[in-house]
């Protein structure tokens, strides 16, 4: 993918609109204008609409915007499981690990105004976590070693924890299972341990919290490993002790307030419980963000945030403005340009195996970061940044299109939302227009080539849409097909496999409980290192001994490592009616070509042809050194898209 340079990027603003006002995203506004096909951005309305019909989730908030402009913002479906409130525009939902971000804004406004040091030990600002002990860790396998955590046998820390660690999260804290119910976060012994000790309580302040983390031994070396981690919630006592307000004082008086965010903060008001989407279990849900109808004393900077769609499409506008909207600055744009660069080595890894800067996908400060032009799991151009919550919320910024997508919905805690976050990264980038149109040919090739040559499934990948060209990373190089894990004292847990990746076709069940692989006991192991032992090149064997509750003995099921498969983006091409047709086969729609909808294409030239109305997609056959059609280009140019005949 060829990056739009700075001068383009400087044209495009003007284009639309230049800077970002509030009353900007405030009303939907021409997308035609905005650079959209109004036809296929109004594919998300029938995809989503389509979705609430299965009942969870009962119902959607889903909003793009474009150099500053509001190009699409719909509520689609119901606020409640009886399907009896309509979802608004200005819906209330919990945005929970969302909540990340708006801690790190807070934190990096008192380090432009120098009253926070980056790089200073968190123990400056915080004394009670200072002289913090490590788990000690086998030197051969890098795992922990649990019999000294059990004795309390630590080792000190090579170096302070710092600002910097805290949000990148290498502090070397973790998650405590007690209070996060996701298995992904591990509930091996020192998760187990941060629950007993320093359980997260609405009824308690951050200082409390804090200073029960400063009995509690670090699972990682400071600096050393990237793992998801309370560190925002220490960050959010941080702000309090340098700004001397608490928490959610200080971020309405100094970012809600400023920037307008009007319904955004811990809890919801009486007056505005009407508009407060409903989780199924939320009541009950041991996180701090579950019932968020009463003020807490605890204020969670890692996931205790409520927010509209309204709000947040501000909180990405002043980002994607460097800082500033409305004349309110809240960050210089240096400090922003610095929170969305890449802060990790090239070998640490982001999101437990899934993601790292060597495969397309690094961390700044409190946002992911798409590293890599060709392949990440953070859609758009190098730069973009997003996150997600738990509850089923999403959003991403692309500063290269000046492009804002928002999803919000509201499911159990930790369900598999990859699904629904797959059609907000991906709808909206394939709505684009591409700005090469070809003109009608004035008359037919004058040595057309038959149309038999054309016939074929074609593969395009991964993506809808060449700004958005993504390749799934799993399992390191070669996949198994294990979509969800949990890791357990005993092994990983398997969630559910893939449906017809290779773990499934080899017997591999939701339920079973892996011990071994290749011969090598998981027993005990963090996520991340059990997860280590799972990558390898593609076709190496792999086995894994298994636990099963319906059989008595292990069962060992032994099968090869694929290549990932990228079967999402396809086109089904054939001859009706004497003419060539197109449809989409694969997962999504694509340009001008739907589902279930073949769509014939005119001859511009030989081996290359165009739609004649939508909007012109142009599609060019590739032929081999032998002659033989072996692939397809979608609107050759900057922005195509390259695709392999399959069959």
């Amino acid at each position: 993918m060829k990056l739009i340079q700075a001068s383009c990027l400087a044209a495009l603003m003007l284009c639309l609109g230049g800077v970002a006002h509030a009353d900007d995203l405030q009303t939907v506004g021409d997308p035609d204008g905005l650079g959209f096909s109004a036809r296929r951005l109004a594919r998300m309305t029938s995809w989503f609409e389509a979705q609430t019909k299965k009942g969870d989730p009962s119902g959607f908030v889903v909003a793009v915007a474009r150099g500053g402009k509001l190009a699409y913002l719909q509520p689609i479906g119901f606020a409640d499981h009886d399907k009896t409130i309509p979802m608004r525009t200005d819906s209330i939902f919990r945005i929970g690990s969302m909540s990340k971000q708006i801690t790190s804004v807070a934190t990096m406004m008192l380090v432009d105004e120098g009253k926070l040091d980056l790089d200073a030990p968190v123990a400056q600002y915080l004394p009670e976590l200072s002289d913090m002990q490590v788990v000690k860790k086998d030197p051969v396998t890098g795992d922990p070693i649990l019999s000294d955590l059990a004795r309390k046998i630590f080792e000190p820390a090579k170096r302070a924890m710092t600002i910097r660690d805290l949000l990148r999260n290498t502090s070397g804290l973790v998650y405590a299972m007690a209070d996060y119910a996701d298995p992904g976060f591990g509930n091996t012994a020192i998760h187990v341990l941060y629950g007993a000790r320093a359980p997260f309580r609405r009824d308690k302040p951050i200082a409390s919290f804090v200073a029960s983390l400063g009995t509690l031994p670090l699972l990682h070396q400071p600096g050393e490993v990237w793992e998801y981690a309370i560190g925002y919630d220490v960050l959010g006592r941080v702000i309090e002790v340098v700004s001397g307000q608490t928490f959610d004082q200080f971020l309405q008086s100094r970012l809600f307030a400023p920037l307008h965010m009007v319904d955004t903060g811990f809890y919801v008001p009486e007056d505005k419980l009407a508009r407060l989407v409903a989780v199924p279990g939320a009541q009950s849900a041991p996180l701090s963000d579950g019932d968020v109808t009463k003020p807490p004393t605890f204020f969670s900077g890692g996931g205790g945030i409520v927010s509209t769609a309204p709000d947040l499409l501000r909180f990405c506008q002043m980002l994607l403005n460097e800082g500033e909207l409305d004349g309110a600055r809240i960050l210089r744009p240096e400090t922003v340009r610095l929170m969305m660069t890449n802060s990790l080595p090239s070998d640490m890894h982001v999101a437990g195996h899934e993601a790292g800067p060597a495969f397309g996908t690094g961390w700044g400060l409190g946002f992911a970061i798409r590293t890599n032009p060709d392949f990440s799991m953070i859609p758009g151009a190098v730069g973009s940044f997003n996150w997600q919550g738990s509850w089923g919320t999403f959003f991403s910024v692309d500063p290269a299109q000046k492009l804002i997508l928002l999803l919000l919905m509201q499911r159990p805690q930790y369900r598999d939302n990859g699904f629904y976050f797959n059609a907000i990264r991906r709808l909206p980038y394939a709505a684009l227009k591409v700005p090469e149109v070809a003109a009608p040919p004035t008359s037919q090739p004058s040595n057309p080539a038959p149309l038999t040559d054309y016939v074929g499934r074609y593969d395009f990948g991964g993506s809808a849409s060449s700004l958005d060209r993504q390749i799934l990373v799993a399992d390191g190089n070669g996949w198994i097909g294990l979509k969800s894990v949990a890791v357990e004292t005993d092994g990983l847990r398997v969630i559910r496999p893939v449906e017809g990746g290779p773990a499934a076709r080899a017997g591999v069940l939701a339920g079973d409980l892996i011990t071994a692989i290749d011969d090598a006991s998981i027993r005990g192991l963090t996520l991340e290192a059990a997860l280590r032992r799972i990558p390898g090149p593609v076709n190496a064997k792999i086995k894994l001994k298994i636990i099963r509750e319906t059989q008595s003995d292990p069962v060992v099921v032994a099968f090869a490592r694929e290549a990932v498969p990228s079967h999402s983006v396809a086109l089904r091409i054939r001859i009706t009616d004497g003419r060539l047709v197109v449809e989409a086969a694969g997962a999504w729609s694509i340009l001008d070509f739907d589902k279930g909808e073949p769509t014939p294409v005119a001859a511009l030239s030989r081996d290359e042809f165009y739609v004649e109305g939508g909007d012109h997609t142009r599609i060019a056959f590739v032929r081999d050194a032998a002659g033989k059609v072996n692939g397809a280009v979608l609107n050759p140019g900057p922005w195509e898209q390259r695709g392999t005949l399959v069959q």
